[in-house]
């Protein structure tokens, strides 16, 4: 069952109906609204020196406490990009260049708001290095021994990918992004 009853356009009752493909979509009754539940678009900077990692214990939420790749989520007309740069700005202080994306995986962790998470590899460009408001720790741990307590599994699978060498490291090129 949908946490959601009520068409967000008119207010009308939302019922179950599958689509022409056969998959189950909420629709409006009475202005026919189809209410899509698609994937919370989320990015992450990883930035390595050496063999390690940068990770952020998160400070709130049901994670609190875990360690992640600094990420957070688009706001709405935000391009990917200049949002991937921002979050890690204000989890970090550090503002960064971005290569391409180095990874790119759907999370169902939370069924009612998937999310679709997009890693960019990052160099540093200046700042200093300091917790945000929703980080409480920032700390670099080598690919081989990263803590146990991952917030996410896309960040256990980047680091798994960097163990086994599967992933290019090279240094985002000046001017690319």
């Amino acid at each position: 069952m949908s946490a959601y009853r009520f068409c967000p356009m008119c207010a009308g009752e939302l019922v179950q109906q599958e689509d022409f493909e056969g998959r189950p979509r909420l629709v409006c009754r009475p202005c026919g609204f189809i209410f899509e539940r698609n994937p919370v678009p989320g990015v992450a900077v990883v930035l390595i020196e050496d063999d390690r990692i940068l990770l952020a214990r998160r400070r709130y939420t049901q994670t609190a406490g875990m360690w992640c790749i600094p990420c957070g989520k688009l706001e709405p007309g935000e391009d990917v990009q200049e949002a991937a740069r921002r979050e890690f700005r204000e989890e970090t202080g550090l503002e960064v260049e971005l290569g391409d994306p180095i990874l790119v995986h759907s999370s169902f962790r939370k069924p009612h708001r998937p999310v679709l998470g997009i890693w960019f590899l990052g160099r540093v460009l200046g700042g200093e290095m300091a917790p945000g408001d929703e980080v409480s720790e920032l700390q670099f741990f080598s690919f081989g021994a990263p803590p146990a307590d991952l917030a996410f599994e896309g960040d256990r699978l980047l680091i798994e990918k960097l163990q086994r060498g599967l992933l290019s490291m090279e240094a985002p090129q000046r001017g690319k992004d």
